[in-house]
């Protein structure tokens, strides 16, 4: 199993995990914003594990509080960073991706996104925008990849995950009582596991999707 993130103390604490469970885990710190070096990126992974069969990708982080911006506020830079991370890095993978995959007939791209993809939050409108527009060509994908036998799936997160930079900044810096119940990463995983054995549609949203 391959771990990318920036942050390499995480990495390594998480891959440590996974190999006290016995799974062969490796971790590769990477800015997945920089385009270009997701060719290197995608061939160390391939060195140390081979034909690569699934790929999760759901970026998160403090830094999307201070890329927020309104819908009345935003001009065309604010939408510059939420489509970097949503759409063209996604876009990158899969070019970089989908041939092997549709060679071998089989594989997965899996993609977390928060549930602004489908929700309006006007006072997040840049990042909602973004993340519709990322909806739309995951979407896309699944449909015609189906035939190929590579499923292309969409969780959608309504909510805060225990345990991630995000929760943790708004449990120290708000009143926990006015913030709902983090979402278990548990279930996360099991939407994702179940999403991609099953292949019987193409998304599910995970939390309370109301505002």
């Amino acid at each position: 199993m391959a771990l990318v993130a920036r942050t390499m103390s995480r990495l390594d604490a998480l891959a440590a995990e996974l190999q006290g469970e016995g799974i062969d885990a490796a971790w590769f710190a990477a800015d997945l914003g920089q385009r270009q070096a997701l060719p290197g990126l995608l061939e160390k992974i391939t060195t140390r594990f081979g034909r690569l069969d699934v790929v999760e990708y759901a970026p998160s982080g403090l830094v999307w509080l201070d890329v927020q911006t309104g819908v009345l506020d935003a001009d065309v830079d604010a939408f510059e960073y939420p489509l970097d991370l949503l759409l063209r890095t996604p876009v990158t993978l899969a070019r970089l991706l989908l041939p092997a995959m549709i060679d071998h007939g089989d594989g997965g791209l899996l993609f977390g996104l928060p549930v602004t993809a489908s929700v309006p939050y006007p006072q997040i409108a840049n990042v909602g925008t973004a993340a519709a527009a990322a909806r739309a060509y995951f979407h896309n994908l699944n449909v015609a990849l189906a035939s190929a036998g590579v499923y292309v799936g969409l969780l959608q997160v309504a909510g805060m995950v225990a345990g991630s930079e995000s929760a943790r900044h708004f449990i120290q810096t708000r009143d926990p009582a006015t913030l709902p119940e983090p979402l278990d990463p548990q279930c996360l995983a099991d939407a994702y596991w179940d999403l991609f054995t099953k292949r019987d549609r193409f998304e599910h949203t995970v939390g309370a999707a109301g505002r």
